[in-house]
């Protein structure tokens, strides 16, 4: 299974892919979370301390040079598929059974174009989406930066985070017409801070545009443990419960175990 997780800035999605992260690893799945995000918070909302959080593979300047033989020069030949393949182990973090890698910025047209940074970047993204029998969660900004259609085909599913608001349903439709533009088989909508008991069709009008995947409650646990540099997940009963939902209609719908039984076994308890 290889999610990308998406959404406009403040929707909650890095606190989604914690969420799974730790879930899935304690369902008995090897996850690696990867934070595409330029902000890079993933490993703190993972539970890291920020002295132990891993550096960001795009700022690492001597190694993208010597990996991709660039001179550091505008203009400069450098290796567009250059060997990646032992930069995970190198440089991530480990934490609750999930590893986790922070690559950093892709840099955007008009900065630079297609530079060595971006070259290693969807190289070590490509490497990773294609790992057999390991979960990967990439938390991104909103948009597509890290994939390209060489790897979008690779992404199980990009799940777009929603909070109810207009400008967050905007943003989600934005980034559901990226996501088809290079290939991306499946987009669904996780609808997050819902007040316990609402519907969320009424709550937020123009979803029936998406697949809705589930909703994850508001909980000002989740706040509180962000003002405190903790991670989101409690482990308590009412998460739990909606986390299974989640992984039940991500079984159905991309046709993957979310956990690591044989089959015909009931699934684990989270």
């Amino acid at each position: 299974m290889k999610l990308a997780i998406s959404g406009k800035g403040g929707v909650g999605k890095t606190t989604l892919a914690a969420l799974l992260a730790r879930a899935l690893a304690e369902a008995g799945r090897p996850v690696t979370a990867v934070d595409a995000d330029p902000a890079t918070n993933l490993a703190l909302a993972l539970g890291l301390p920020p002295e132990d959080c891993p550096r960001p593979i795009s700022e690492m300047r001597e190694m993208i040079e010597e990996r991709t033989g660039s001179k550091g020069s505008y203009g400069a030949f450098f290796k567009i598929n250059p060997d990646v393949r032992d930069l995970p182990e190198k440089y991530s973090g480990m934490i609750h059974g999930v590893r986790v890698l922070a690559l950093g910025g892709v840099k955007q047209g008009g900065s630079g174009c297609f530079c060595p940074e971006n070259a290693l970047l969807k190289a070590l993204v490509s490497h990773l989406l294609l790992q057999p029998r390991e979960v990967v969660i990439l938390d991104m900004e909103a948009g597509v930066e890290h994939l390209g259609r060489a790897t979008a085909q690779a992404v199980s599913a990009m799940l777009i985070v929603v909070e109810p608001g207009q400008r967050s349903l905007q943003t989600a439709l934005t980034i559901q017409r990226l996501a088809a533009e290079i290939g991306i088989p499946r987009v669904g909508v996780i609808l997050n801070k819902v007040a316990p008991g609402s519907d969320p069709n009424r709550l937020l009008p123009g979803l029936d545009a998406f697949t809705v995947l589930g909703t994850l409650s508001f909980d000002p646990e989740i706040a509180r443990a962000d003002l405190e540099g903790r991670s989101p997940y409690t482990g308590r009963e009412p998460q739990l419960s909606e986390l299974r939902a989640i992984f039940a209609r991500l079984e159905a719908w991309i046709g993957e175990p979310t956990s690591a039984r044989s089959p015909g076994e009931a699934p684990p308890i989270l």
